[in-house]
């Protein structure tokens, strides 16, 4: 019995005798990982602003990048500061790109953490409001998976849109922004702003 013949498409024939494409794709991820790499040493700058945090375990780990092909089976990059994963807590702040998507910034906060800065960041929503122009673009996890980076609906929805009470109530906190590819000479500024604005929710509320 002969094996089924495994065909390819036209296009993918095209492709598949294209190397400029996949050096192309490389060296972009190249870049990403370099850019990351200079917000991650920004990072590690801005977190001297703010002494409520100058003795705080979370920010002892250096920043870490790591790249991938298959993150719902596109490339990706993350850069992750500060960085403390247990089975009970969680703290960190992720940078991620994601091929043919977008750039996000997600804050993770679990057990311990979450008890803790959980109220400054409900009152920050408070204070704003849902609707203001301060907090409209923020979106809060609502899945069962804290390391999904998705914006479906179920896994984020807007803040406006989340009726819940308080955030120390969820099993995790997910806050999140996103930035279109599109926008590529922003997403270095981006990452920074909002790396800063979760250190004040955390820290000034």
């Amino acid at each position: 019995m002969s094996a089924a013949k495994v065909t390819l498409s036209p296009k993918e024939l095209e492709l598949v005798n294209n190397a400029d494409w996949i050096l192309t794709k490389n060296l972009i991820i190249e870049k990403v990982y370099q850019l990351f790499g200079v917000v991650g040493n920004r990072f590690l700058l801005d977190f001297a602003k703010y002494p409520a945090l100058a003795n705080a375990t979370i920010f002892t780990p250096s920043p870490k990048i790591a790249k991938g092909e298959q993150y719902l089976q596109l490339p990706y990059v993350m850069l992750d500061y500060p960085r403390l994963f247990t089975e009970t807590a969680i703290f960190a702040i992720r940078s991620f790109f994601w091929w043919g998507n977008h750039c996000s910034i997600h804050l993770v906060l679990k057990g311990e953490w979450l008890a803790q800065y959980g109220p400054s960041i409900d009152k920050y929503f408070q204070l704003y409001g849902k609707y203001a122009e301060e907090t409209k673009d923020w979106y809060i996890g609502v899945g069962s998976d804290p390391w999904q980076h998705h914006f479906n609906r179920d896994n984020y929805i807007r803040m406006a849109d989340w009726n819940g009470y308080s955030v120390t109530q969820l099993p995790f906190l997910k806050l999140a922004k996103k930035i279109p590819l599109e926008e590529w000479e922003d997403i270095d500024a981006f990452m920074i702003h909002n790396f800063n604005k979760m250190l004040l929710m955390l820290t000034e509320y």
